[in-house]
């Protein structure tokens, strides 16, 4: 992902910042070739050292999110998913149950 700018040259970062009153701050202590390695890549990219790792974290956080809710299937996995859907089983004499007992107890 490169850097994005808006019309004006600003860093969505630092729009961000500069129209949010709710900042929270983070600290974090690092080795020192990290730190400089960070650094180096926010000069590479023309970004703060700030903003680069503020937007670096949040996509990892993004992408770690996703990985996390997104539920991936094999295609034989989306055919017999899809194939549940369309052609669902007759209900087993338990869920007939559960359902006439829900009616009794909450009307339909």
């Amino acid at each position: 992902m490169g850097l994005v700018l808006d019309l004006y040259g600003n860093l969505p970062y630092t729009e961000a910042m500069a129209n949010d009153t709710s900042i929270a701050r983070l600290e974090a202590r690092l080795p020192a070739d990290i730190h400089a390695m960070l650094k180096r890549a926010a000069e590479i990219q023309g970004r703060t050292l700030t903003d680069f790792v503020v937007s670096s974290a949040r996509e990892a956080a993004c992408r770690a999110i996703e990985e996390n809710e997104v539920l991936r299937l094999s295609a034989e996995d989306q055919r017999r998913f899809a194939d549940a859907l369309l052609n669902p089983p007759a209900p087993a004499a338990a869920l007939k149950r559960a359902a006439r007992r829900r009616r009794e107890l909450f009307g339909a």
